[in-house]
């Protein structure tokens, strides 16, 4: 049985994608080694945990770095955070390895949207981001999170959309008591977190449960925020959760949201959970992204806000006309039943693992 390892400096364990290809890859018959920050419980079911070394800081993720590509003995090394790839690159030559390139995202147009990255930090970070790209482009295998996202002359690129697992999803089949949206992922400012919190300010009637790891810069905004706004018993932060134990909270909810700001990243992405949400039967409420406006009309699985004002209408609208939201959730619910063929998607990206 050929063996994968997982690599990660940045990533806990309970990132959604690092489940998704795990459990892809498990099916596939590989043994799978995860090496990355967090804790073994919320690791991928059948998976070997090792937590990777050092502290949540520059210190430690650079140790991380180099010795994350010379703990592991597997034969294939599927590379996440864009600066362990050049270590990891270089050791794999050296050792023999194959490597795969795992690109989340556009990393040089990400960094537009972190306040960090600036003065000689931001110079340095937007050279690890190219020299990373770059060196993806000559990995033995590349996967892509969508289309859009390079590098575009890779040796062997294949594009692995972040579309459900749906072994991971719990699905909203009732509409509970007191009206809830939810949201799932990273918890920042550039991802709508406050658009969130003003829109539960505005929808006096609903509860929010908002699941993630809130980034370190907003977090003192969000503490203020729950100290002194009104709306402050109705929302509820559960902090990271893996992928499993954060969909629970879909179970009785009755929208979605996400709310990403209009971002050099974002522009032309597909948040995943628009994905998710709608396959959970999940109504969806999201910014209006040129992706994201022509995923929301395609499927009829939710609605377009542009503010916090507009959010909370339609909240509001919803509460007020249940069959609505119901008629909504069916169709979103159906399209993702006939649309996202994850069986495929994943079975590609295992394939092309195979391959090597």
């Amino acid at each position: 049985m050929k063996s994968v390892a997982i690599l990660t400096s940045a990533d806990d364990v309970t990132d959604a994608r690092l489940h998704r290809l795990s459990n892809a890859l498990l099916k596939g018959g590989f043994h799978v080694e995860v090496r990355a920050l967090g804790e073994i419980k919320n690791a991928p079911a059948g998976v070997t945990f090792f937590r990777a070394p050092g502290k949540k800081n520059f210190t430690g993720r650079l140790l991380r770095d180099f010795l994350l590509p010379l703990s592991t003995s597997a034969d294939i090394w599927i590379v996440v955070a864009p600066d362990l790839l050049p270590p990891a690159w270089l050791f794999a030559k050296i050792r023999g390895k194959k490597i795969v390139a795992d690109v989340h995202e556009d990393y040089v147009q990400l960094l537009k949207d972190r306040a960090w990255a600036k003065g000689f930090v931001g110079m340095s970070a937007k050279f690890v981001a190219r020299l990373a790209t770059k060196l993806a482009a000559s990995s033995d295998m590349t996967s892509v999170a969508d289309a859009q996202v390079p590098p575009f002359n890779a040796k062997k690129r294949i594009v692995v959309r972040n579309l459900p697992d749906t072994s991971l999803l719990t699905v909203s089949e009732n509409l509970s008591s007191i009206p809830t949206a939810i949201y799932i992922g990273d918890v920042r400012k550039s991802r709508g977190i406050f658009t969130i919190l003003e829109s539960a300010e505005k929808a006096h009637g609903w509860r929010f449960e908002i699941v993630g790891n809130i980034a370190p810069l907003d977090l003192d905004a969000i503490e203020n925020w729950k100290a002194t706004s009104p709306a402050a018993s109705r929302v509820t932060f559960h902090g990271r959760l893996a992928p499993k134990d954060s969909w629970k909270f879909a179970k009785d909810a009755w929208v979605g949201l996400t709310l990403l700001e209009s971002t050099p990243a974002f522009i032309e992405a597909v948040p995943s959970k628009l994905y998710e949400y709608m396959s959970a039967g999940l109504a969806t409420i999201s910014t209006p992204l040129p992706r994201c406006i022509e995923l929301v009309e395609k499927s009829q699985g939710g609605k377009i806000a542009a503010s916090s004002s507009a959010v909370a209408e339609i909240l509001d609208h919803w509460q007020s006309h249940p069959d609505e939201i119901r008629a909504i959730r069916s169709q979103a619910k159906m399209w993702a039943d006939s649309n996202l063929d994850s069986e495929r998607e994943y079975g590609a990206f295992v394939e092309g693992v195979t391959s090597l």
